[in-house]
């Protein structure tokens, strides 16, 4: 599972999660998937792909654009450690585990 979130004591606190397979769109509209209500983010303004080994922001001609580590992108892939910068939000990609193995003895 990927995750973004903000840094602890943000103006705007954010933890957005993703699994793999899944596109998300990211924006102020009440139809995004993940809702940024901060200045400077267009209603809908970028769509994030999840794949297993990476995580693809497309920005969706917003008005402000979208950056990744201070860089303004059209497209990009994401990887641990990358700080996406959406309007006057910047989430930080992390990876969690998929799946948590259970606890205790295996059955059989």
């Amino acid at each position: 599972m990927w995750m973004l979130h903000t840094p602890e004591g943000a103006e705007f606190p954010f933890t957005f999660r993703i699994l793999p397979g899944n596109i998300r769109t990211v924006g102020r509209a009440t139809g995004a998937n993940f809702i940024v209500e901060a200045p400077m983010v267009s209603r809908v303004h970028c769509r994030l792909t999840a794949g297993a080994a990476e995580l693809e922001v497309v920005d969706l001609d917003s008005t402000n654009g979208t950056f990744v580590n201070g860089q303004r992108v059209p497209r990009a892939l994401l990887k641990t450690g990358d700080r996406l910068g959406v309007g006057r939000v910047e989430l930080t990609v992390s990876r969690a585990a998929d799946d948590v193995p259970p606890e205790g003895p295996l059955q059989g």
